[in-house]
């Protein structure tokens, strides 16, 4: 399993602790002092190695709807709110082919592309209609080297002009 750490001060008030403590013995831990300077939360969490993603920032693009922002970028990750294009026509492949561009464009201000996706979640108004024809684009779009896992559904959009809806995250470059 993964090291858990604990964290206290030592008998001088200048000085804190960490150690390491993991049921594993694969995994060797030593006590390590820090300098007092070392305990704001972000510089201290850099110092070890296990807590680092703890001390990561969160931003945001995309933030001028007052519901959502379009990406969140955490670790690493690009996290990119569910996409649709009801106003490019009215087939599921015309929508699709619109939506992986808007896809396309998020992932580029994001600093990342297709090709680092992790998962894609996509929802249909009619699955037994339009499955054929958003699969037919996507497959086109996708680069067929770094597929990312994927569900997709059918769901009740939020209007009737919506046919397709997609929701991508993936990793930074």
């Amino acid at each position: 399993g993964f090291p858990f750490f604990a964290v206290g001060t030592s008998m001088s008030p200048r000085f804190a602790f960490a150690r390491c403590l993991t049921p594993s013995t694969s995994l060797r831990c030593e006590p390590i002092a820090l300098h007092y300077s070392m305990l704001k939360p972000a510089i201290f969490l850099r110092h070890i190695p296990a807590l680092r993603w703890l001390a990561s920032t969160v931003s945001r693009i995309g933030t001028e709807d007052p519901r959502m922002s379009k990406i969140v970028l955490h670790n690493n990750i690009c996290y990119m709110s569910g996409q649709t294009a009801a106003d490019a026509g009215d087939s599921a492949g015309v929508q699709t082919a619109a939506v992986l561009q808007k896809v396309d464009s998020l992932l580029e201000a994001a600093g990342t592309d297709k090709t680092r996706l992790l998962s894609a979640t996509i929802w249909l108004r009619d699955i037994n209609r339009d499955f054929k024809a958003m699969n037919e684009i996507w497959n086109g779009w996708l680069d067929p080297a770094n597929k990312p896992v994927r569900a997709t559904v059918q769901a009740e959009m939020a209007r009737p002009s919506i046919l397709v809806e997609i929701q991508v995250t993936a990793a930074t470059k």
